[in-house]
């Protein structure tokens, strides 16, 4: 078996991948290796970019398989509810944020002040979320106020 260090297989313990599914493979990884900086170490079948520290993993959408009985993969459609995100760090936002945009990735806001840190949202091709987030006052012990509404108990 030809050694892959690229692909994500531990050789002890495990490590943590980020599986989409995708309408269009080529365009979603595309976008990863473009937008993130990743390497593409898989070209389809499943895509595989390994991004910083991280792959992401993208494949078609599909029915049940003996292994995940009872379910079925989709892309989001426009207008669905968004239960999870991608979170990426940054070390300077406001480079990330302008290389990025120069690059055609679509920001819902530019980053705003959030006390604790930085912050932006942008969508992949597929419309996932993906905040953007640089450390600030966090590092100081300064954190973002509580959600509107929330108890404090």
């Amino acid at each position: 078996m030809p050694n892959r260090p690229d692909l994500p297989a531990p050789h002890t313990g495990l490590l943590l991948t980020h599986f989409l599914t995708v309408r269009d493979v080529a365009r979603s990884r595309d976008f990863y290796a473009d937008i993130l900086g990743g390497e593409v170490v898989l070209e389809e079948n499943p895509a595989i970019v390994k991004a910083a520290n991280s792959w992401i993993i993208m494949n078609p959408g599909g029915g049940p398989t003996p292994d995940k009985p009872d379910i079925t993969l989709t892309a989001p459609e426009p207008g669905d509810p968004t239960s999870a995100f991608m979170n990426i760090r940054v070390a300077d936002i406001a480079e990330f944020y302008a290389r990025a945009k120069e690059k055609g990735a679509r920001f819902l806001t530019e980053p705003l002040d959030r006390k604790a840190e930085l912050r932006c949202y942008m969508q992949d091709p597929d419309g996932y979320l993906i905040e953007v987030g640089q450390a600030t006052g966090m590092l100081r012990g300064v954190y973002a106020d509580p959600p509107a509404g929330s108890s404090t108990d």
